[in-house]
């Protein structure tokens, strides 16, 4: 168990050390020329995030437990600032003290979120306290049916408001997702009675179509930004952060139906992704 421990605690880190960093970026770039102690507050967190994953790659998965154990609180401490960041951030838009900025409180929130969500799976690997598989896929899915939703959401505001076709697909995102959360939410009000294995099984499978449509019209979206044929204020980092995080739901759906089918999962699974 000791391999699976720091094999599941490097994938963790070296995913979510990056989309911390990366928030560090966006909410600098949101941030107004005159707000230099936020500016700078976000460059230390930028810098502070690439050095831990740049520590997380070069552990090998044989590494001591122990050793990870440690770098898992070194980490948890680091989340807990940013974490603590974003919400002040979020104080300050909602308190109209920082008029004129350009990022959104939704955003803000946003990252927060996923920023608790890294927390308390640091806290849940060294503690040895995973979650049973019927309350894992719930609660995995809630959070990252909201984050899908939140992510439509995001594209169709920073689009420029002619690309009127992208952006009622992006709604149309916003409103499947924002039902599949309603389900999510519907069906973990109902637990445990509603944790039946085809009851699970059908939650993931309905979500993976959904999730994978989604995913690939961000890798569209990605692609046409990159290529400069498509009028937005998309940052390219930030088309390619959110495909991103569609990928890794994929992925976190596919392993939870392995479980459900008996199908074991390998450390490779766990060392590739």
């Amino acid at each position: 168990m000791a391999n699976v421990f720091v094999a599941r605690s490097l994938d963790e880190i070296r995913f979510w050390a990056r989309i911390m960093k990366e928030h560090s970026l966006f909410l600098r770039l949101g941030f107004r020329a005159e707000d230099t102690t936020l500016i700078n507050e976000a460059n230390q967190f930028y810098a502070l995030f690439e050095a831990i994953e740049n520590r997380a790659h070069q552990l090998p998965v044989d590494s001591d437990p122990q050793v990870i154990l440690r770098f898992n609180t070194e980490v948890h401490t680091a989340v807990s600032l940013i974490w603590a960041f974003k919400r002040k951030v979020l104080g300050l838009i909602l308190t109209c003290q920082l008029p004129g900025a350009n990022n959104y409180p939704l955003l803000v929130d946003h990252t927060s979120r996923e920023a608790n969500y890294f927390r308390n799976r640091l806290e849940e690997l060294n503690a040895g306290k995973l979650e049973p598989l019927p309350d894992a896929i719930i609660d995995e899915n809630v959070f990252f049916l909201r984050i899908m939703a939140d992510h439509a959401k995001f594209i169709s505001h920073l689009l420029d408001p002619s690309e009127r076709k992208l952006i009622d697909m992006a709604n149309d995102f916003s409103h499947d997702f924002d039902t599949l959360l309603f389900q999510a939410r519907d069906i973990d009000s109902m637990r445990p009675q509603s944790q039946t294995a085809p009851i699970l099984g059908q939650f993931l499978d309905q979500n993976r179509v959904s999730v994978a449509s989604l995913r690939d019209f961000k890798r569209t979206a990605r692609d046409l930004i990159n290529a400069c044929k498509i009028k937005s204020i998309i940052h390219p980092l930030l088309a390619d952060h959110v495909f991103r995080e569609a990928e890794r739901f994929l992925h976190i759906i596919d392993m939870f139906e392995q479980h459900l089918t008996g199908t074991p999962v390998s450390m490779r699974d766990l060392e590739e992704h």
